[in-house]
């Protein structure tokens, strides 16, 4: 009787999932598999063999991969010390690390603009320096939507992070160096295996975030196309719903593979879960 509650209680909820989000996204891929006279792949193999759109999609992974490696480097250390805080301190490091998610993305882009642009801040401090001789290009660039992109996600994986971290015995860490193991070893015996599950669910939302974010690499990307504004130019641009409806398959298709491999690194890193 009570498993028959639980069922009713998730009921609108998959209602609405089903409705609004699975049936679409089903009939958006079916699309693409058929021109009224059958099943057709020739316009996955047109992409497929497009040198166009394969710099477009390698752009892209290796711009979400990178964003993804980098908050991973930043954050693990961060939320290693926001998790052996107590109280008070801890609550306000949480807020700070949270606050940036309240601030639209369009004014966190600008802001960079102004800061990484050929004649923003960076490169007036750079030159006032002596340290370059003439500004940097990185504004439009890859690397401007590696930086804007990092500083919108990192912290989703700070906070995926302390959650798991704040769970882990001190005691586990004492007992491991009273039996000669030495920090490093403590490091990658003990804690790193005990954050797998966290930091995996913060690469996930990273990388995802990273893949399909538009407005940050169409700010401060600049005519550096990656598969998000690709797939708004044909959209709403080209008004081809065809091809939008192609490439949104396709980063369906490669995000849930990323999501997979991700997964299995993890049971490889953490075999007991």
């Amino acid at each position: 009787m009570k498993t028959r509650y639980m069922y009713l209680l998730i009921l609108p909820g998959i209602l609405f999932l089903t409705v609004f989000m699975i049936i679409p996204i089903v009939l958006t891929i079916g699309t693409t598999f058929t021109d009224g006279s059958g099943i057709i792949l020739d316009g996955y193999l047109t992409f497929l063999k497009d040198r166009y759109f394969l710099d477009i999609l390698f752009t892209t992974l290796r711009v979400s991969l990178l964003t993804t490696l980098i908050c991973i480097i930043l954050g693990f250390p961060a939320a290693y010390y926001i998790s052996k805080l107590g109280g008070r301190m801890k609550a306000v490091l949480l807020l700070l690390t949270i606050f940036p998610l309240l601030t639209s993305s369009v004014v966190r882009s600008f802001s960079w603009m102004i800061i990484i642009g050929r004649n923003g801040l960076l490169n007036k401090m750079l030159l006032g320096m002596g340290i370059i001789h003439e500004p940097l290009d990185i504004l439009y660039t890859p690397t401007a939507i590696i930086i804007g992109l990092v500083h919108l996600f990192l912290p989703l994986i700070i906070v995926s992070l302390v959650g798991v971290m704040e769970n882990i015995q001190h005691d586990l860490l004492e007992a491991a160096e009273s039996l000669g193991a030495s920090k490093a070893t403590v490091f990658l015996k003990v804690v790193l295996p005990l954050c797998v599950p966290g930091l995996v669910i913060g690469s996930i939302l990273v990388f995802v975030g990273s893949f399909t974010a538009y407005t940050t690499p169409a700010l401060l990307g600049g005519k550096q196309r990656v598969i998000s504004t690709f797939l708004y130019q044909n959209a709403i641009t080209l008004n081809d719903w065809q091809v939008a409806s192609i490439v949104a398959t396709i980063m369906i298709v490669i995000t849930f593979a990323v999501i997979a491999c991700m997964n299995a690194l993890a049971r490889k890193l953490n075999p007991k879960g």
